[in-house]
């Protein structure tokens, strides 16, 4: 599998060693409910687990939680709770709308608040080495001390120093001198350290996680966009420095972000959608069947009416795994689609492609149904390649208000009238056909199939 690494800027062969491919990607900062942002990179991560196992390869994933933070101090401020409180909430909410989404689990789950030996055992090898100091009670990593600081971003200390906006505090010796650790304030959560009482800075954590949990070096590293600068510079230049080890992350694999009306979706500009506001409006494969439209590194355009046509989409997918297979012929031959379908995935997770490959095998699953050929390993394979997407295939159980068909009762009964047809059961199939116009569903035949909507 290739794979695009924002550090050389270029698609590169993932060779496998001999231990599991690890995975480590930047979690959510948990103040408030996860929105479509999150489940973009969440989802894109999860895919990519997915399919190396499906190659045959182990993986460990870890995603992490940063649950001490401003912000989430600032909120149990206004709430006038425990700052753990609030993370405790969001880290549930989270998981349930990732599992609702049908995302599997990362295998380690760490939180900061749980790191907080292993981030000052990582700042002291710091301070030991001369690449940071303390100043009234925090502790700062030099910038000047790593010459290829920038490497990432491709920005220069210069030109960080004109297009950023720096925390002036006291002490720092350098306005891109970054915190490692935060001498704490009256009220906010805090832990002692060999500086004084305080908390852990943002982008220490990461690096502590990978190296607690995964090693001195990590396959890929993942996260959106966004955290290319500063966070995903910061932590390479602090992880390399303290260890010495060359590269921290063999893959550097940023997802692109979500926007709304050609902005950023983001909790700052407050233009967000929640995920769990969406799942009122779309079922979860449709959701990431909206998302895995886009190559994972370009930016996706929320739009309703895109995700609503997803749902149609599926309806085609459900229908050919569900469809009878006649049996007795030949076999539907799904190999050339499955190979389709590796391809694209191994040219740097081109999803488009991949899904274009499902659509196709649903095509010929039809197909062969009406040639009388028998279709269950090709509906076998459909399955199986839908799941590596994560799609489960399962039709969201909707009613409309008058309690008529739910979307299953009409899919079997599109099914059920392709059956009477291809048995040149006209009359029966027309019966279904009036059965479905009663319930306020209209249907119509075209070249990929039957479509249906509700008047």
């Amino acid at each position: 599998m290739r794979l695009y690494n924002t550090l050389t800027r270029d698609k590169l062969e993932l060779e496998p060693g001999n231990g599991p491919v690890t995975l480590y990607v930047c979690g959510i900062t948990t103040y408030d409910y996860a929105h479509l942002g999150h489940a973009l990179s969440t989802i894109t991560f999860d895919v990519l687990h997915r399919y190396l196992e499906y190659r045959g390869l182990k993986v460990l994933r870890v995603q992490n939680f940063t649950d001490v933070d401003d912000k989430i101090i600032a909120r149990a401020r206004r709430e006038g709770v425990p700052s753990q409180e609030i993370a405790n909430k969001y880290v549930e909410a989270f998981q349930a709308d990732m599992d609702a989404l049908n995302v599997r689990r990362a295998d380690v789950q760490p939180r900061a608040t749980e790191e907080i030996p292993q981030i000052i055992s990582l700042i002291s090898t710091l301070m030991d080495n001369g690449a940071a100091y303390e100043a009234a009670g925090s502790v700062y990593f030099r910038v000047r001390s790593d010459d290829d600081y920038g490497k990432l971003s491709r920005r220069s200390v210069d030109e960080m120093l004109e297009g950023t906006r720096f925390d002036v505090e006291p002490g720092k010796e350098f306005p891109a001198d970054f915190a490692l650790w935060k001498a704490s304030k009256p009220g906010e959560p805090a832990w002692d350290s060999p500086w004084g009482s305080g908390r852990p800075g943002w982008h220490i954590e990461c690096s502590a996680m990978v190296l607690h949990h995964i090693g001195e070096s990590v396959d890929i590293h993942g996260g959106g966009l966004d955290l290319v600068f500063p966070h995903h510079e910061n932590e390479l230049a602090q992880s390399e420095t303290a260890t010495g080890v060359v590269p921290f992350a063999r893959f550097w694999v940023h997802n692109g972000l979500l926007r709304l009306d050609g902005e950023k979706m983001s909790k700052s500009l407050g233009n967000l959608v929640s995920v769990r506001d969406a799942l009122k409006e779309h079922s979860p494969d449709a959701i990431r069947l909206w998302i895995m439209g886009s190559h994972y590194r370009n930016p996706v355009l929320y739009d309703i009416d895109a995700i609503s046509a997803q749902e149609r989409a599926l309806r085609r997918l459900r229908s050919a795994v569900e469809v009878e297979s006649p049996g007795g012929g030949n076999a539907v031959d799904a190999g050339p689609l499955r190979e389709r379908f590796i391809e694209a995935m191994d040219d740097d997770m081109n999803t488009p492609q991949a899904v274009a490959a499902l659509f196709d095998l649903s095509r010929e699953i039809f197909r062969g149904r009406d040639s009388g050929q028998d279709i269950s390993e090709a509906q076998a394979a459909l399955r199986e390649l839908a799941g590596v997407l994560g799609l489960t295939l399962e039709a969201p159980q909707r009613q409309d208000a008058d309690g008529g068909l739910t979307d299953d009762e009409i899919e079997a009964l599109i099914s059920e009238r392709a059956s009477l047809r291809a048995e040149k059961r006209f009359a029966d199939a027309d019966a279904v056909r009036d059965r479905l116009a009663s319930a306020g569903i209209s249907i119509a035949d075209g070249p990929q199939g039957t479509t249906w909507s509700r008047d």
